[in-house]
């Protein structure tokens, strides 16, 4: 096991804590559902949430250190069913150090329509450029797995709407990809509400032509 700065990785327990009780707070998961994890940097760590707790009652033993591989580092801690797909995001996308899991409802209603949230203004398109779907399959299996590092081994992916079930969104820390489904949360709630002003649907609301997608995170 790389060595680890006790003190640091207590800041990145705390942190995991932190966001994750975040995300409960703003509605955008209930009960015990979802998970986040951390990639410790400059190693092939990971700290994710430990299974069948309520991210909104999270401390720091609710948090699991394991490697890419499975192996679980903390002694008596068992870390979420989801562990696999994290690990296997991490492998494929260096550049990534942070993943949330959440269940935003209005991006769930599109995961049910078996849509992709649609990107619906220049906040969501500069910052989570393109959005994934995910088939429906066995929560924590090797399948799942499969098919969402197949979904983001496209760099330009930084989301993903897992059919009948959430949503991931990634980014280089945790923070950042918790933001992101913020946006895509935002853009669905806002293609639903503009869809009924149009008297559409959310896939056929007439967008302008975006001629700078990126302004809003650059210059």
């Amino acid at each position: 096991m790389p060595e680890v700065d006790a003190a640091t990785l207590r800041l990145l327990r705390e942190d995991l804590v932190a966001v994750s009780r975040h995300g409960y707070e703003r509605g955008l998961v209930p009960g015990v559902s979802g998970n986040n994890s951390l990639r410790v940097p400059e190693t092939d760590l990971v700290l994710i949430k430990a299974t069948g707790g309520c991210k909104g009652e999270m401390d720091i033993s609710d948090t699991v250190l394991m490697n890419l591989d499975g192996e679980v580092l903390d002694e008596g801690r068992t870390p979420s069913k989801e562990w696999r797909w994290h690990a296997a995001v991490y492998r494929t996308r260096p550049e990534v150090g942070g993943i949330a899991h959440l269940h935003p409802p209005h991006s769930v209603a599109f995961a049910v329509a078996n849509q992709p949230v649609p990107l619906v203004h220049t906040a969501g398109r500069a910052h989570l450029r393109r959005v994934a779907l995910v088939d429906l399959l066995p929560a924590g299996s090797a399948e799942l797995a499969d098919a969402v590092v197949a979904a983001f081994s496209d760099p330009e992916v930084r989301a993903a709407v897992m059919r009948e079930h959430g949503t991931i969104t990634v980014g280089p820390d945790l923070r950042t990809a918790h933001y992101r489904t913020e946006y895509l949360e935002d853009c669905a709630k806002v293609a639903l509400m503009a869809a009924r002003i149009q008297g559409t649907t959310p896939d056929s609301l007439p967008l302008a032509v975006d001629t700078a997608p990126l302004a809003e995170v650059t210059g």
